[in-house]
């Protein structure tokens, strides 16, 4: 396999801004500083125009090649996660709590790379605008941003994206036409009934039995065939039920759930299923109950014609092409670009035996900045033109 190489002087640059990001996340809907490492880092390289605060704390940053020709959106995304860093390294979280466990340090990296190359570029027409899209892991930020007039305006051609996949050949590109990641949907599920004396308990109404039975029921509703177009996800999240206070029977329970599937239609007869099953047990148990529904992500549609740049741009670079069977089994707000403009986003390997995403000792590989980098580069040359 052929890597393309990059001056050294901008790999070095790139790694040492991704462990600043990395050393300073910050979760989705507060990345207000992180914002500002970006606009830092990216003035030094000219760009035409940038747009701060782009569906909350986002970044746009265009670089204008004539007033005609595509519109190009290379996206990654600002936010990390709520769990704590166990690695040990010198870039280690200084929020507690808080660290980049999906490798959106890393994506941060390849996309603000790009203005560097961006501002020594001839192109004759067109736009590229590097979007730095904030909170991707609650699924809110890219549906904000698709209702930011801004960004309505930029009426943009192609949108592009990647994401780095633990698990799969380092440097390798993971393609996939249609449907590439899942639709998620997030619950909570409330009972309440009514306290009594815990030696009394047929005084109230305790939602302990209807707890168990929803539990039941929904496990019947799991298709773990993953080639199947009825294929189902349904993971119990946490539960809480009473308080450790022996002498009382609890009135109240809450159930959480993230549910999976490929595609709206199936996620949407899903809903009615547990829905249904919910107001059944409620009903025999005599309690009251209420469905919460949050943090939705829509399927990643991939349009045909951008996967098949992108393997273009794989083959020309030497890349490993793997070609998924199977939509990602992750949530991705991508899906709400999908839903509008020609766009498509592809995996890029992180290593076989990597640790996986969201685990505490997750790190984003830097040897593969320079892959991502490359892919896009090679994107943008194709359709912007040499």
């Amino acid at each position: 396999m052929v890597i393309m190489g990059i001056f050294s002087s901008m790999k070095e640059t790139l790694v040492q801004f991704r462990k600043e990001l990395h050393t300073y996340p910050e979760l989705s809907g507060e990345e207000h500083t992180t914002a500002e490492r970006i606009i830092t880092f990216v003035n030094d390289f000219d760009p035409t125009h940038i747009i701060r605060n782009i569906g909350g704390a986002g970044v746009a940053v265009i670089y204008e090649f004539g007033e005609r020709g595509p519109k190009v959106v290379i996206r990654c995304e600002l936010d990390a996660l709520p769990i704590g860093e166990e690695n040990n390294f010198a870039h280690q979280s200084k929020n507690k709590g808080v660290s980049h466990k999906c490798g959106h340090d890393g994506h941060m990296a390849i996309v603000a790379g790009l203005s560097m190359w961006l501002n020594t570029s001839e192109f004759k027409k067109g736009k590229v605008i590097l979007l730095f899209q904030p909170a991707e892991e609650t699924g809110k930020g890219a549906a904000k941003v698709m209702e930011d007039d801004r960004f309505v305006h930029l009426a943009p051609t192609h949108v592009f994206a990647l994401h780095n996949l633990p698990g799969q050949k380092k440097h390798a590109i993971l393609v996939k036409p249609g449907c590439f990641t899942a639709t998620v949907q997030s619950l909570c599920i409330k009972l309440e009934g009514r306290k009594a004396h815990a030696s009394e308990p047929e005084n109230g109404l305790n939602p302990a039995l209807a707890v168990a039975e929803i539990m039941q029921q929904l496990a019947n509703y799991v298709n773990p065939d993953f080639q199947s177009t009825e294929f189902a996800l349904l993971t119990p999240i946490c539960m809480h039920m009473g308080e450790m206070t022996y002498g009382i029977s609890p009135e109240q329970a809450e159930l959480h759930y993230t549910i999976r599937t490929w595609s709206l239609a199936q996620m949407n007869t899903l809903e009615n299923k547990i829905k249904k099953a919910v107001i059944a047990v409620a009903e025999k148990y005599l309690l009251k109950y209420d469905i919460d529904w949050f943090e939705f992500f829509p399927t990643s549609v991939n349009s045909t014609d951008c996967v098949e740049l992108i393997e273009k741009v794989a083959n020309e670079k030497g890349f490993e092409l793997v070609e998924n069977h199977a939509p990602l089994r992750f949530g991705e707000d991508f899906g709400w670009y999908s839903s509008t403009y020609k766009s498509a986003i592809f995996g890029l390997g992180s290593g076989e035996h990597h640790p996986a995403l969201h685990r505490s000792d997750y790190d984003f590989p830097d040897e593969i900045i320079e892959t991502g980098l490359a892919m896009f580069k090679g994107l943008i040359t194709e359709i912007l033109g040499n």
